[in-house]
This record gives C-alpha cells, structure tokens and sequence, in this order.
C-alpha cells in the first residue's frame, strides 16, 4: 500500500487536516492526532483504541506491530509495503473515530 493512499483516505474523514509533528507528519481531527507517518514514509503509527489492538495484531501479525511510547502500547504500527488496503483503512477509520467527538461521529453516521 502506498502512503498517498493513507493520505487521500484520512483527508476524506468530516474534518480530517494534515501537519507536522516534530519530524513526523500526522493526520488530526480536531486537533487530535489519530495517524502519525514517521520520516521515510515506510510506516504509519494508528492509534486506534486498546480493546481491538489485541485482535488485530493476531489478525495481522505479517504487517502490523504494536506502537510503544515510553514501554506503553500506544497504538499500531503498519509497514505499508506488505499492508492490506482494506485492514488499513479501516483501522484508519478506527482511529479517526476514537478521536473525533462524539457530535462529529454522529454527523458522519448520518
């Protein structure tokens, strides 16, 4: 899977904007960060709740690891190269919802 992919998905979610981050590049709603691509581009970090990070990771152990941040599972980690397209996006979905608002995810459902 290639990153503009990812880039032309999570701008598509209500309110979804690209910045830096330090010397990543993140996707945010609101503010809130739900995407961060590392320099090099090979990987994106999801941060996706910790209730479905278990399963997944069984699911797809051939392109997806757990994101640590300080010894502490953050989120996902995706090596987009042997990604599958669909588990992608929707994990991407997944995180976009953890962090919008509850008002804007009801919007969107409509």
């Amino acid at each position: 899977m290639r990153l503009a992919t990812v880039r032309e998905f999570a701008l598509s979610l209500p309110e979804a904007g690209e910045a830096p981050h330090f010397h990543f590049n993140s996707f945010r709603v609101r503010g809130k960060m739900f995407v961060t691509v590392p320099p090099g581009e090979e990987v994106i970090h999801v941060f996706v709740p910790e209730a479905i990070r278990e399963p997944i990771l069984a699911a797809h152990p051939d392109f997806i690891e757990k994101l640590l941040w300080g010894g502490k599972v953050v989120g996902l980690r995706i090596v987009l190269r042997q990604a599958t397209p669909a588990v992608v996006k929707r994990l991407v979905r997944l995180a976009w919802e953890h962090k919008a608002p509850k008002a804007l995810r009801m919007k969107r459902v409509r």
